[in-house]
Parts: C-alpha cells; sequence; structure tokens
C-alpha cells in the first residue's frame, strides 16, 4: 500500500516567510554567526573602501553566501542531530563533523579569495 507523500501547496509568500525564519531561526543560539556576519560586513566595508572590480565584487558576495549558507547547514544538521538523541551517537557525531568541515573549507576558500584580492592593494 502506498502512502501519500507530504506536499503541502504554499504561496510564493508561505515559502518566502518560511525561508526567512529559516535564516532567523539557523542564526540563532549558533555562535558561528557571531564571527561570520562582522566578517562579512568587514570584507564589503573593505571591498567598497579599495573599490574591487564588478567581477571581484561578484566573487566575494558568492564567498560570503557560500560561507553564510553552509553554516546554515551545519546549524540545520546540529539541530536535527539534537531532535533525534542527546545521547552520543558516534554516526551522528561523524555527521556533525563532516558539516563543520564544510564550513571551514567553505571559509578556507573564501579567505584565500579575499587574500587574492585584498593583499595586492594593501601592499601598493
Amino acid at each position: 500500500m502506498n502512502e501519500p507523500v507530504f506536499a503541502p501547496n504554499h504561496s510564493w509568500t508561505q515559502k518566502f516567510s518560511t525561508a526567512i525564519r529559516g535564516v532567523i531561526l539557523g542564526t540563532r543560539g549558533h555562535n558561528s554567526f557571531v564571527i561570520h556576519i562582522p566578517a562579512a560586513f568587514l570584507v564589503l566595508a573593505a571591498a567598497y573602501y579599495f573599490q574591487v572590480t564588478r567581477l571581484e565584487w561578484c566573487a566575494l558576495m558568492i564567498c560570503i553566501t557560500i560561507v553564510l549558507a553552509t553554516e546554515l547547514l551545519n546549524s540545520a544538521l546540529e539541530t536535527l542531530a539534537k531532535a533525534v538523541t542527546r545521547a552520543e551517537n558516534p554516526f551522528i557525531g561523524q555527521s556533525l563533523d563532516i558539516a563543520s568541515g564544510a564550513v571551514l573549507l567553505a571559509a578556507v576558500g573564501a579567505g584565500i579569495v579575499g587574500m587574492t584580492i585584498f593583499v595586492p592593494r594593501l601592499i601598493a
């Protein structure tokens, strides 16, 4: 017997409202955003100050977006893990470590892009 698939029909307004709620929930209580958000603003301020090119703006915005998005996914996984069990579970622990690794990889990549754009300007 086939179970019906849960697929609510939401309006675009409801979808955006849910997504915004997700961003708010993902940033609350997750202290990594205390670092990522100010860092993003510093990068944007530096980009404005150094008058980076349009292509460099795009690269910086993509990097900021990727770091924040991976952090949100990491926060979602942490929240889900807490809902599943509070007991120590090696598989959940490994999943959380992998998600943290994804954030680290995104942040290191963003840092390399930032250094490529800003270091020559700082030297000049």
